[in-house]
């Protein structure tokens, strides 16, 4: 499954698949995409780290951790995350993107692609996203795709050294 914006833009969300590991390390290893990411994600980013994500990504059924292809490399990553237990009508979603692509409008048009793919492929009423307080950009990037700003926790992230607050963004089915 391939989520397009339309037939004549570059980018797409598609399907990891194991080829992509070289690209994806590539863009991956570098200090500025790690900065605004969980520590979940390795820095520096060896090409091992990416086949084991790009492994976990291809698990999925359905698929939820999508490739942001850009001229046909795999150059970030967007995934919705459907949570469980008292969250189960929740999903978080996740995304990073290349820095040579950044300031594009890729993101932007993306995420409208993955909510409504998130609402018709899981039973969930909710989808919030989590940047950091450091991370305005992302932010703007949720508030241009209708993401409310829901709460500010101050001093509840801890990231190479520095004290960030937590922004929880949200959109509603």
């Amino acid at each position: 499954m391939v989520l397009t914006v339309d037939t004549e833009s570059n980018f797409s969300l598609r399907p990891f698949n194991l080829d992509d590991a070289v690209t994806l390390s590539g863009y991956a290893n570098n200090v500025n995409v790690a900065k605004f990411l969980n520590d979940a994600f390795p820095h520096p980013y060896a090409e091992e780290d990416a086949r084991k994500f790009i492994d976990y990504a291809m698990s999925g059924d359905p698929i939820h951790i999508f490739a942001i292809d850009i001229d046909g490399g795999a150059s970030g990553g967007m995934g919705i995350h459907p949570q469980q237990d008292i969250m189960r009508k929740n999903a978080e979603l996740g995304y990073w993107l290349a820095q040579p692509f950044w300031g594009q409008g890729i993101i932007t048009s993306l995420i409208p692609l993955i909510v409504k793919y998130g609402f018709e492929y899981f039973d969930i009423d909710r989808i919030y996203a989590r940047p950091f307080g450091n991370n305005p950009a992302s932010q703007r990037v949720l508030e241009k795709c209708g993401f409310q700003l829901e709460a500010r926790i101050q001093g509840n992230i801890y990231k190479q050294g520095e004290v960030l607050d937590e922004l929880i963004y949200a959109i509603r089915r």
